[in-house]
């Protein structure tokens, strides 16, 4: 019972310490300075930010197609884009992502006749599918930047990082070598099982998950300001700590606070009105619009379904009589 609610309850915990945070750091800040800020945002801008949530949705279509790629299922790639697409834009915003993008990707797959399992193994893939692209992501920006570790506590010597960086990668390369050597499955406790895909599933995995990482933090430096700008890399391991957060402590509407409140934090050189606008784009196209689009995508999907299962009924009807 308490492991069930274990995560719910840190997610709830970091989001309102985070809001608290927040709070301490924007008590001055303007919010009509936000807005003239947003004001500021040239076409060039919103196109590069449109451009970087379209490839990172588009990768997130590419996690379910390598899963379905891995368990031999032949289905359109118009169908997994929509399914995908409607499963993380309610999951980023509801919260729960493994179990609400379980919800969703049950009720279309199964239509496509696959069994519970399968798709249990589909929602554990794409997740583990993330995990790694972020450790992976991680551990380059900690060999890169190992100054970012000072987010995670000031005291923390820069060596540390570098290790932990180093021990990231080295997961990584195991994961990669085991599928090289088509290793039997890894077990960890009594549960766990990882079992190595073909080695070029792997290899998509670690394109398709870091691109869908790469695209998310795109949208936020894409409207940053040149002053005081910390760099991509920095940027990028900043996004990775706070949104890694949000996701696996299963906070809903997507975290709101962790995001602001770390990124004010691994930004101090930036005005906080022009880091603040950055995450309220990122909110609005990565969150928002999506969310929006995919309750239209769902609608359809109801009529449709239930058309066909009016007709289907009617032929029965007819059959009888």
């Amino acid at each position: 019972m308490i492991k069930k609610y274990l995560w719910t309850l840190i997610g709830m915990i970091a989001m309102l310490v985070s809001i608290r945070l927040l709070y301490i750091k924007l008590w001055n800040i303007s919010f009509y300075d936000v807005v003239d800020r947003l004001g500021e945002l040239n076409l060039g801008h919103w196109m590069l930010a449109i451009f970087s949530a379209l490839i990172s949705y588009a990768a997130l279509a590419g996690y379910d197609r390598i899963a379905l790629y891995h368990l031999h299922k032949n289905i359109s790639l118009l169908f997994i884009t929509i399914c995908s697409f409607t499963t993380y834009a309610l999951s980023h915003n509801i919260g729960a992502s493994v179990f609400s993008g379980a919800v969703v990707r049950y009720r279309a797959y199964s239509m496509k006749g696959l069994t519970g399992p399968e798709i249990a193994f589909l929602v554990g893939f794409c997740s583990f599918t993330f995990v790694l692209s972020t450790i992976l992501l991680s551990g380059l920006v900690l060999l890169l930047q190992p100054h970012l570790i000072v987010l995670v506590h000031s005291d923390i010597p820069e060596s540390v990082a570098i290790l932990i960086g180093c021990t990231m990668l080295s997961f990584v390369g195991l994961y990669i070598f085991g599928s090289w050597m088509r290793m039997h499955p890894l077990k960890i406790g009594p549960t766990f099982r990882l079992v190595y895909p073909g080695l070029n599933v792997v290899v998509q995995q670690l394109i398709i998950g870091s691109l869908e990482l790469l695209g998310a933090v795109g949208i936020i430096y894409a409207v940053l300001p040149e002053a005081g700008n910390p760099g991509f890399i920095t940027v990028l391991g900043v996004f990775l700590a706070s949104f890694s957060l949000t996701l696996l402590s299963n906070a809903p509407a997507g975290g709101v606070g962790v995001l602001e409140a770390l990124f004010m934090a691994g930004t101090q050189q930036m005005n906080p009105k022009d880091v603040i606008a950055a995450l309220i784009v990122f909110r609005l196209l990565y969150l928002i619009v999506p969310l929006i689009i995919s309750l239209f995508f769902i609608a359809v999907f109801e009529i449709i379904h239930w058309q066909s299962s009016w007709n289907t009924g009617e032929k029965t009807d007819s059959q009888h009589s």
